[in-house]
This record gives C-alpha cells, sequence and structure tokens, in this order.
C-alpha cells in the first residue's frame, strides 16, 4: 500500500511509548497530539518581572522572552502540494494559559526527515498565565490538520530544505 499522509514516530522516540495521533470524531478536522514527555512552561510574566530592570535601563535583549518548545516525538509525512497546520487546542488559552508564539505553525512536505532533527514536530508556547504550567507526557498539547495548497502561475521555486526547525530562509 502505498504511503500518502500520516504521522510517525522520530528516531530517537522509538521506545518512548509515543501514541500517533487520532480524531477523536467523525467530523473532527484536526489530529489531537500529546506531548512526548514531561515539560515546564514557564510564566511568561516571570521571566517579564525578573528582567524588568535590565529592559528599563535599554538593554534590548529579549532572548530570554522565548517560546518553550514542546516535543511531540512524530514526524508527518504527506504530499508536496500539501502543508501540515499545527494548531493550538480551543481549550488551551483559558484553561492553561497556552497561546502559539507563531499563531499557527506551518510543516512543508520536505521538513519530513530532514538530517537536523527528522522532522521533528513540535509546538512552540507561551504560557500568559502567572503561574508555570507543568505539562505531563501523553498530555493533549495541540492540533494538526492537513491541506492542499495552490501555487501563483509565474512560480518558480527551486531551493531545498538543509536543516530543520526554522530552516525555510536558510
Amino acid at each position: 500500500m502505498e504511503k500518502i499522509r500520516g504521522f510517525e514516530v522520530c528516531k530517537g522516540f522509538e521506545d518512548m511509548d509515543i501514541n500517533l495521533p487520532i480524531r477523536k470524531t467523525a467530523h473532527s478536522v484536526a489530529y489531537d497530539i500529546e506531548a512526548a514527555e514531561d515539560t515546564v512552561i514557564p510564566s511568561i510574566w516571570k521571566t517579564v518581572f525578573s528582567n524588568f530592570g535590565k529592559f528599563l535601563s535599554g538593554n534590548d535583549e529579549y532572548s530570554s522572552i522565548k517560546p518553550t518548545l514542546v516535543k511531540t516525538g512524530l514526524k508527518a509525512y504527506f504530499g508536496h502540494d500539501e502543508a501540515l497546520f499545527l494548531a493550538n487546542r480551543s481549550s488551551n488559552p483559558g484553561k492553561k494559559g497556552l497561546i502559539l508564539a507563531n499563531s499557527l505553525g506551518v510543516v512543508e512536505s520536505d521538513y519530513y526527515g530532514n538530517p537536523d532533527n527528522d522532522g521533528h514536530l513540535m509546538f512552540a508556547y507561551y504560557n500568559i498565565f502567572p503561574v508555570d504550567l507543568h505539562v505531563k507526557k501523553h498530555d493533549p498539547i495541540g492540533q494538526a490538520f492537513f491541506q492542499k495548497f495552490l501555487i501563483t502561475d509565474d512560480d518558480n521555486a527551486t531551493g531545498q530544505r538543509m536543516g530543520g526547525f526554522g530552516s525555510t530562509d536558510k
């Protein structure tokens, strides 16, 4: 049977009890994805307040205010004319204070199996609540859906992915 689209466990996560994503109902758009390991997502307020003096004194080094990458242990394969979108769960902002840093993660088909990280899918979250959030392994952390996309008549993209997360522009 030819593989068209689906999820697989990434290299390095084979023996870590990773569950492949599923749709919970027949009308679900997205596949529910779980955290691959326990992760602490710090309160953004703790970070901001602990660095407040630096910011007031003109230090514009904001690298300490960065999202937490939640590992899934998964990769996805799909057609060259498709994309995988990583989305927040609708309950996460109100119940857990989680906001996706990139609003919607866009994964291209050539991310699968790349040499940097094997195409590992990760969710980049900020925690807007005043306390740290402790995510447990197997907690539902996000959702993913596949979508066809179109290109323009004059499209002539010829570049090739040379790495993993955030490498499209390199």
